[in-house]
This record gives C-alpha cells, structure tokens and sequence, in this order.
C-alpha cells in the first residue's frame, strides 16, 4: 500500500486541456463566418485570390527586402565612391583654383555635376520621408567612406540627387541622377508580377464560373421543384461528373415524385367516382322514402358524407396541377370583407408593398379562405395583414377569439384533429383546414406559424416566398 501511495504521489498531474478559441480569440470564428459571402461562387474566388495575393505578397516583400535593397546598396556604394575619389582629387591637388578640369572629368566620366561652393554652413537636416530606402542607405555609405559633414536631398528633384559635402576650404556639391543610386525599375517586376496574376485570376475566373453554373442551375430548379414550378426548359446533366450524377438524380427524383402523384390522383379519382355512384343511388332511395322527417335526417347525413368525401379528395390531391401565375391581394381581401358584413363580423385589411404576387392562385386563395373563414367563424374582430418586402410575402390572419392553447398549436395541422368545442369545426368539417392550408403553404416554399396575437386571440402567419 505505501508503494502505491508513493506512485500516486509522484504520478504526474493531467495538465489542463487549453483551449485557443476560448477568451478573446472565441468570437473570431463567428466574425469571421459573419462577413465571409454566403455563395459558393464568391468563396470559390476567395479559395483562388487568397493563395495568390498572399503568396505574392510574401514574394513582393522578400524581393523588396533583399534584392531591391541590395541593388540600392550597390549602386549607392559606386556613386559615393565616385565622390570620395573627387574629393581625393580636390585634396590632392589643391592648386587648381577654378577646378575646371576636375568638374570636367566628373561630368563626362563619372556622370556627376559638381561644384565648389564657398564655404557656408551645411543646409538645416530635411525631413527624412516615410519610406525611403535611398535616404537611408546612401547616408550610411557616405558616413562610412568620406567620415565627413554632408547634406543630402532625395526628395526635392525627382530624377536627381543632392549632395553637398564639407570640404576644408568650401562645400562639394554634387548633382547624381536618382537611377544612379536607386534601382529605379523596380515597378517593372511589380507590373509584370501583378500583369500576369490578372491574367490567371481571369481564365480562373471564367473557367470557375462555368463550372459553378451547372450548380446554380441544378439548386434553382430543385427550388422551383419545391415551389411547384416546372423545371426549366433548359435543364439538363452539365458541368462536372459529380454535379452531372446530382442532376441526373434529382431528375429520377423529380420524375419518381411526379409518377406517384399522378397514381395516387388516378386512384382517388376512381375511388371518388366510386363513392359518389354509391351516395347517387343513396339519393335515389331516399327519395322513395315516404316519411318526410326520416328522408331528411338521411339527407343530411348523405351531405355530410359529400362533404367529407370531398374534404379528403382536396387534401390528398392538393393543387400540384395549378401553374403558377400572377395574384393581385387587394380583390381577394375585398371580397373577405364582404363575406366579413354578412356575417356581422368586423375584417381589419392592411396591404404594404406590391400586392401582385406570383403563386398558384386558386391554391393561395384557399389557404387564404381556411384561415380567414376559421378566424371569422370564431371571433368578433378579424384583421388582415399582408406586406411583400422584398422577395417575401407575409400574411397574418390575426383574431379576438379564444385561441389555441400553445401545446395544442401544432397539433392542429395534422389531418383529422379537432380540438375541444371553443376551436371545434363546423357541422360538416373535416378537420383538413389548416392541414390544407400548411400543405398549400409549403409547396410554394412557405411555411405557416401560429402564435398569441395582439388582439387576445390567435395569430396565423403565412411566410412565403414571392
């Protein structure tokens, strides 16, 4: 035991595990997801220009670095002892007066205009620029070859440099051109650097963009699938082998879809023709029926069942036959709120925006009807809103009525519920209402929501898109 407890005490301890995106560093990620484009075409470019503009950058920054500076330094280093040996001359033979013929020499062999000054003090130090490689590298070499007072100014000519040296009887003052001292060609690497980079990023760019195109195609036509809308004319397998195996494969889907609902709309519509040969010969019995109040209580319980019957055949074919066309809101709230006056019922409409809209409009109508009709069926004070922003359409279908308790909200889009009797349906009713009309909602890319409205009573809201 005393053996173990010393391994245990001498066991070494599990360091902390350190997390880097914890503290400071934890909203990067999420800054950066925010402003990143949300496009696979644009960050497909950001993938193609970052690499390109870093790397040449890094490029640019060690060719200024080393060898622009080393040339710089080279050819400083010449024109400077070019003027050491001037001054040499000067020193050596200080007879000649005019020095003429030294002038003469530095003009036609070295390419250096000088002059002898009387003597004056050195001109006040001018302000050394930013960034200026020049400045700094002919100043250290003429400290370390002439080791004497100097001024100079490579600021105020752009094409030549000033010298002025400190003699023993005057000043040197020296005019060099600036491509002398200074490796002026360099912007033609840069050109050349940032010409070519142009020229790639555009056969890049054009090359990309048609291979993101099929792409695009293929997510525009699996939306307008979603909306109901048909598929495009000019859709077909394009681009790489991966997007053509995802469009051949969304159009089997398509296809697949289509084929069972056209079997499922075939089989209800002889399953509908069926029931209603069966409810005719009903009819046709009843009305052998002798006793009025018996033939009647068998009426209306053969209408009940045309109604049910009819309430499933709407909800399981839908309106996926319905192309999709131009709605205009205002003549349909119009006529809710007549159908709002003969109920004695109070219907509130608003309309922002365009109300023109493109959707399928029998099926949109509907879904408008089954909410308004359940709100005016239920509450005293109806009101109606609807504001096309943008490229969505939002409707809310808000009431005073008792509501629907929050547990129960999505309950009642399921087929066949029915709630207790403050939201019960009428005589007749299915519960398919709202099941009807969420599914209308989301084959055009929608969705409904209820929530508490500002009334008291229930909120019904249509989002789709428009």
């Amino acid at each position: 035991m005393a053996l173990v407890d010393l391994i245990r005490t001498r066991a070494p301890r599990r360091l902390p595990r350190i997390d880097p995106w914890r503290g400071p560093l934890r909203h990067i990620p999420r800054w950066f997801a925010r402003y990143m484009p949300k496009g696979l075409y644009p960050r497909s470019l950001i993938i193609i220009i970052a690499p390109m503009v870093l790397l040449q950058s890094v490029v640019a920054g060690v060719f200024m670095e080393r060898h622009w500076q080393m040339v710089t330094q080279r050819l400083s280093n010449a024109v400077v002892q070019d003027i050491a040996a001037v001054i040499d001359v000067i020193d050596t033979y200080p007879q000649d007066a005019d020095y003429a013929q030294i002038v003469r020499i530095a003009r036609d062999k070295l390419d250096l205009n000088i002059a002898i000054l009387p003597p004056e003090p050195l001109p006040a130090p001018a302000a050394k620029p930013f960034f200026n490689i020049l400045d700094g590298i002919l100043s250290e070499e003429i400290t370390k070859q002439i080791n004497r007072p100097f001024w100079i100014d490579t600021v105020g000519n752009s094409r030549i440099v000033e010298i002025r040296i400190q003699l023993q009887r005057g000043i040197l003052r020296v005019f060099a051109r600036r491509n002398s001292a200074y490796a002026s060609n360099t912007h033609i690497f840069l050109v050349w650097m940032v010409g070519t980079a142009l020229v790639l990023l555009l056969i890049a760019i054009l090359f990309l963009r048609n291979q993101i195109r099929p792409i695009q195609t293929l997510a525009e036509a699996a939306e307008g699938f979603g909306r109901g809308q048909p598929m495009p004319q000019d859709f077909r397998p394009r681009g790489a082998s991966e997007v053509r195996r995802a469009s051949l494969a969304f159009i089997q889907m398509r296809d697949r879809i289509e084929r069972q609902m056209e079997q499922r709309t075939a089989m209800l519509t002889g399953v509908s023709h069926d029931l209603r040969t069966v409810l005719t010969r009903f009819r046709l019995q009843l009305a052998l029926i002798g006793d009025v109040e018996d033939r009647e209580e068998l009426n209306q319980d053969v209408d009940e069942m045309q109604r049910m019957l009819e309430g499933y055949l709407a909800f399981a074919r839908g309106e996926s036959g319905e192309d999709v066309g131009e709605l205009d809101l205002e003549p349909v709230f119009a006529k809710f709120r007549g159908e709002a006056r003969l109920k004695d019922k109070r219907l509130d409409t608003d309309i922002v925006g365009d109300p023109r809209l493109m959707v399928r409009p029998d099926s949109f109508i509907r879904l408008l009807t089954n909410l308004v009709s359940n709100a005016l069926r239920h509450a005293e004070r109806v009101r109606l809103t609807a504001r096309h922003e943008g490229r969505w359409l939002t409707v809310s279908v808000e009431d005073d009525g008792p509501g629907i308790a929050p547990e129960q909200r999505e309950e009642v889009f399921k087929p066949f519920v029915r709630l207790d009797p403050a939201r019960n349906i009428d005589a007749g009713g299915t519960g398919l209402g709202l099941a009807i009309a969420r599914d209308i909602a989301r084959s055009h890319g929608g969705d409904i929501l209820l929530s508490t409205s500002d009334l008291g009573g229930l909120r019904a809201m249509v989002r789709i898109p428009a």
